[in-house]
């Protein structure tokens, strides 16, 4: 037996060595990629430690060979846009062949979840991917997932051709700018998509780059380094969140009051509409058991009569208490449906308790209930009172097992060092970045740490690349620059890191949905991103950008403003005809919408109660849906300011 054992052990041995052994190349190369054409290519892989490795491909040849760790790297030289071709790699023992390669231009495509939105879900979805029939067009999407430190390869890769059957599922951004790239350069295009939606921009940036910063050098000292010490930084925050210190001892909690009538939820700090992912309501990544409450306003009528009670679904236990009193609990996987009989609820003020308590199949889900509008209300006597809004207060169970699920933005660098460092350095001709709404809170802090990002990524690459990025589009209320907008600060910082070299920015704000963080039309998006590429990126002189601030002069009540990006002229585009967008203000910092004209290529901009103005704005709103100053292009003016005045995010950190 021991004799078995010895030889089982040494064959175990002995295939692992050969595996090691194996020729293997990193997973972002593939059959029908697409190579960078005009640039030397960079390839990589593994085999045995000093093994002779050589590559062909259009009929140059190189040869590298393995390092003490086994891996390998060769340099083909440049050549042009081309193929289909076939790229040999090979050591004496092993051979890996490629087929049906091209040499075209390659981007990279990065951000958050409007950077992930599939072509399916687009506009006119059905017609493009009906006529969506551009083999040269190709795609390769990087798997989701997180590492605290650089991977050295990605865990999958399949490059795709665009055909009706494969484009749905790819990115309508990067696939609406290939389109316009192919048909302009009449090449190939490559697009390696690697986005995470929700993604805040920390997460894209290297441990070393953060380091080395004067804007996120505390963070490395103090982040997570496994998941165990993230799960107890995310319970800390929540504790800290909920009663005001973390270490707030939640074990003396006596959680049986919750379920009493006399109980005074006040002190709960934490609100949720329970029918949205409370990830994004502040309860970040915390999965298990919580109640929640709310105060429900009932009419005399119901209080002698039997209601239905409705609360969407959910894939969770729940109890439900009406003023203390428990009225049902259990698995609903149906649309929940209660009948509450006469007497239960009285006139005016109820407390509505549920305890919410994950299943066997329900572990680790998201806390939410599904649906909208009367799918959660109180009905009875063809009336209904609503309950679906931002009014319930929300708790953990401490006293249940609980867990904190892992994120894209519970630890930053991770979706760097896991979908980002893998890459480097497959040669790319530039980046498309889609990335900004889940960084609004930190506005000003952006103005530093998207650069950062930008200036770290070309480092790793090892030359300054084009970078073109999506101003955030329309999206939320409308406000006036009295009240402030982080949205208008973040789009602020994204003009503002224009100033870097090779860098362009697509405008959005005309094509956005106030009602939808996800607007539709990403043809657009994809068309105003392959201008600045085509500008930018190939040199070709055309109107890139829509008008953009240059200076203003105060003078004689009235301030001129001055714009670069004209192209043809400054137009109006909407049925009324004047100039709308535009607010004006004193020293006093009190703005007021103004009249405003153009008058040749700049805009004048006036208000009777501002005799002497020292400051405009335009579009400073989450949803500017005045904005109507385009130029003859027909490209959206960028939203400004001309002051420097204190905003809504300034002094916000990340942590």
């Amino acid at each position: 037996m021991r004799l078995k054992l010895h030889f089982l052990v040494g064959f175990l041995v002995l295939l692992s060595t050969l595996a090691q052994a194996q020729l293997r190349v990193a997973r972002i190369f593939g059959d029908h990629m697409v190579l960078q054409r005009n640039k030397p290519i960079e390839i990589w892989g593994w085999a045995s430690k000093g093994d002779k490795v050589e590559l062909t491909l259009n009929q140059q040849k190189v040869t590298t060979q393995a390092a003490a760790d086994g891996k390998w790297k060769a340099q083909l030289p440049a050549m042009p846009a081309g193929g289909p071709y076939e790229l040999s790699i090979k050591t004496k023992k092993q051979t890996v062949l490629f087929s049906d390669i091209l040499l075209g231009e390659v981007w990279l495509l990065s951000g958050q979840s409007n950077m992930e939105w599939r072509v399916r879900q687009a506009d006119s979805a059905r017609s493009e991917m009906a006529s969506a029939n551009f083999p040269t067009i190709r795609h390769v999407e990087i798997p989701h997932t997180l590492s605290f430190v650089p991977e050295s390869d990605v865990e999958a890769g399949s490059w795709q051709l665009t055909t009706p059957e494969t484009v749905g599922s790819f990115s309508a951004v990067g696939y609406f700018f290939a389109r316009e790239l192919s048909q302009n350069l009449n090449v190939p295009v490559g697009l390696i998509h690697s986005s995470w939606g929700a993604s805040q921009v920390e997460g894209w940036i290297s441990e070393k780059a953060m380091a080395d910063s004067d804007v996120l050098s505390e963070y490395p000292k103090t982040m997570a380094r496994t998941w165990e010490q993230d799960a107890q930084n995310q319970e800390r925050k929540l504790i800290s969140q909920l009663y005001g210190k973390a270490d707030f001892d939640i074990n003396a909690i006596d959680e049986s009051a919750y379920t009493t009538p006399i109980y005074d939820f006040t002190s709960w700090k934490v609100t949720v509409d329970p029918a949205t992912n409370w990830d994004w309501q502040g309860v970040w990544a915390f999965r298990g058991s919580a109640y929640l409450q709310r105060t429900v306003d009932i009419p005399e009528e119901f209080a002698a009569m039997e209601t239905t009670l409705n609360f969407g679904r959910i894939n969770h236990r729940v109890s439900f208490f009406i003023n203390g009193k428990k009225m049902q609990e259990g698995n609903f996987t149906q649309s929940i449906e209660l009948k509450i009989p006469a007497g239960t609820w009285q006139k005016g003020f109820n407390s509505l308790v549920l305890k919410i308590e994950p299943t066997e199949n329900s572990t680790g889900q998201q806390m939410a209930f599904s649906g909208s509008g009367a799918d959660f209300s109180v009905a009875g006597a063809g009336k209904k009172v609503l309950l679906q809004d931002k009014r319930w207060r929300m708790m953990p169970s401490w006293k249940a097992p609980r867990s904190y699920v892992r994120l894209m933005n519970n630890v930053g660098t991770t979706l760097y060092n896991a979908m980002i460092a893998p890459l480097i350095p497959y040669t790319i001709a530039g980046a498309l970045w889609y990335q900004g709404e889940s960084n609004a809170g930190r506005a000003y802090e952006y103005r530093k740490s998207f650069p950062l990002l930008i200036s770290s990524w070309r480092k790793d690459w090892g030359y300054d690349f084009p970078f073109l990025f999506v101003q955030l589009a329309t999206y939320g209320p409308f406000q006036n620059s009295n009240q402030g907008s982080e949205w208008a600060e973040l789009r602020e910082a994204q003009t503002m890191t224009l100033s870097l070299p090779n860098t362009g920015m697509a405008v959005t704000t005309d094509i956005g949905n106030p009602n939808d963080i996800h607007p539709t039309n990403k043809q657009d998006v994809g068309k105003r991103l392959a201008l600045s590429a085509l500008k930018v990126a190939y040199g070709q002189e055309l109107v890139h950008s829509g008008p953009m601030y240059k200076e203003a002069q105060f003078a004689d009540g009235k301030a001129v403003i001055s714009f670069e990006h004209t192209g043809s002229g400054l137009v109006i585009k909407d049925r009324y005809g004047y100039l709308k967008g535009f607010e004006i203000a004193g020293k006093d910092q009190k703005f007021y919408y103004a009249p405003a004209r153009i008058e040749g290529n700049k805009v004048v901009v006036s208000h009777p109660d501002v005799p002497q103005p020292a400051a405009v704005r335009y579009g400073w709103a989450n949803s500017p849906l005045d904005n109507n100053l385009f130029n003859v292009e027909g490209l959206p003016a960028v939203p400004f300011r001309t002051d420097n005045w204190k905003g809504k995010t300034e002094g916000v950190k990340f942590r």
